[in-house]
């Protein structure tokens, strides 16, 4: 499920959210499914459950997850993610953009790249 690599100098906590947010995204945890329990991906993971509860705190805190206290986490539609964070990938979107143009990358090309979802890789 969820891969840490050791020596990232991002922090655990940060390496397990912006996994849990691909997976996400992609699809591989549908809008509406529990994600394991705290205790449980920190097992799996084999860290500390307090690095779990900041990674999904953080993610409910952008919209991508909702708790239900006595139930657990659950992923929320793409629609509730909330504007903030989209917002912030608009501006990086729009900043890489305008490098890519820069450096030579016709806009069809990444035009096209966008039409099929950001999914090409060269």
């Amino acid at each position: 499920m969820l891969h840490l690599d050791y020596r990232d100098a991002r922090p655990i906590y940060e390496q397990v959210k912006d996994g849990l947010r691909r997976l996400l995204v992609t699809g591989a945890i549908q809008a509406g499914e529990k994600l394991p329990s705290v205790r449980s991906m920190a097992s799996q993971l084999a860290i500390n459950p307090n690095t779990i509860q900041r990674a999904y705190e953080a993610l409910e805190q952008e919209g991508y997850l909702r708790s239900v206290p006595g139930k657990g986490s659950f992923a929320v539609p793409g629609s509730g993610v909330g504007g903030q964070r989209r917002d912030r990938l608009l501006i990086q979107f729009d900043t890489l953009a305008s490098e890519l143009v820069f450096l030579g990358v016709p806009r069809d090309t990444l035009a096209a790249r966008v039409a099929q979802g950001g999914t090409e890789h060269d």
